[in-house]
């Protein structure tokens, strides 16, 4: 590991404040010389592998502002501080009860020490886990940008199949992202330059032509919240991960959905997939397959093949398309038969 500079700044105006002072400051998060952690568990990786070679890091664990570190629920949804622990808000009883996609989502990710340690903040930015990102021998336009993208004839089982580029198949290996598209979340966030909202929808950037360029936040700019809306139906939502093992592992698929059933019949419904894209996905044409009539077996089957109509597969995993098809019909059955 290459030697670099530490800071732990006591205030979120300071934290931001370092970085915006530094010359690269105008640079993409990921190539940015200075970079912020919390748990510090995917930046440790992978500064380890020389991926990542910062010359200083932030370590914004211990900002004074309290509520970073708050989970408020309220008639109007739940608040998540971005400095909350996974194993937190897993355990939080607002969550298991009124969202229970979120409490699944995390209890499925990573180790419980590894839980203990990450922020919600860090886990919705994590890097992508390609092996051919993490081995700094092999071209990669994510770390390396023009270098080229080696996983295209490499071997690529674990790549994407939806939202990819000739420059990059990528995976989004998350699990709480998924949770957070299908409840509608947004996130604020804040900066130099004053702070702002969008919708999680929006914050992650398909690759493109510029793979490096991951999400929509500035080297300087900090996720403070993670705001879900109250939806009485979110307690009918469900979170399915497919893994080559039962801990610690990568989804090959995932689906989280959210369901709003009315005499039988979908009213409405979100459904995001992890594993398969290159970001974390909402399948939208499934939910318009569904909306407005029953769900059985026949009506999930057409909203998968919806949802991976535009899929395009490489040489090892094309089986994605047909296992994220029979995740996706599972969890939207296993959801309507939820008690709630």
């Amino acid at each position: 590991m290459r030697p670099f500079g530490f800071e732990r700044p006591e205030t979120l105006e300071r934290a931001a404040g370092i970085v915006a002072a530094r010359e690269d400051r105008a640079a993409p998060p990921p190539l940015s010389s200075a970079q912020f952690i919390a748990g510090g568990t995917n930046m440790a990786d992978y500064m380890k592998l020389g991926v990542m070679r910062p010359n200083l890091l932030v370590d914004i664990g211990r900002l004074a502002d309290p509520g970073l570190r708050r989970i408020a629920a309220s008639p109007d949804g739940i608040r998540l501080g971005a400095l909350v622990r996974m194993s937190e808000a897993e355990e939080n009883a607002d969550i298991r009860i009124g969202y229970p996609v979120i409490a699944e989502s995390l209890q499925q990710a990573a180790s419980q020490q590894i839980r203990n340690m990450a922020s919600l903040g860090g886990n919705i930015l994590q890097r992508t886990r390609c092996e051919y990102f993490r081995d700094i021998s092999w071209a990669c336009n994510k770390r390396d940008p023009g270098s080229g993208c080696a996983a295209m004839d490499g071997f690529n089982r674990q790549h994407a199949v939806l939202g990819v580029s000739d420059r990059c198949i990528a995976t989004y290996h998350g699990d709480f992202a998924q949770a957070l598209i299908a409840l509608d979340a947004s996130v604020e966030t804040q900066s130099p330059r004053g702070g702002r909202t969008m919708a999680f929808s929006e914050l992650h950037r398909l690759p493109g032509e510029t793979p490096h360029v991951e999400t929509q936040l500035m080297a300087d700019e900090l996720i403070t919240l993670i705001d879900i809306p109250a939806k009485p139906w979110a307690r009918r939502s469900h979170y399915l991960k497919i893994r080559d093992r039962q801990s610690y592992a990568f989804a090959v698929a995932s689906v989280a959905v959210v369901l709003d059933l009315e005499d039988g019949a979908v009213r409405d419904v979100r459904i995001a997939l992890g594993g398969l894209a290159t970001v974390p996905w909402r399948a939208q044409e499934a939910e318009d397959e569904l909306k407005g009539g029953p769900l059985d077996e026949r009506t999930a089957g057409r909203a998968a093949e919806a949802a991976f109509a535009g899929a395009m597969p490489r040489e090892h995993n094309a089986f994605k398309i047909s296992l994220g098809r029979q995740a996706l019909v599972r969890a939207l059955l296993e959801t309507r038969d939820m008690r709630v």
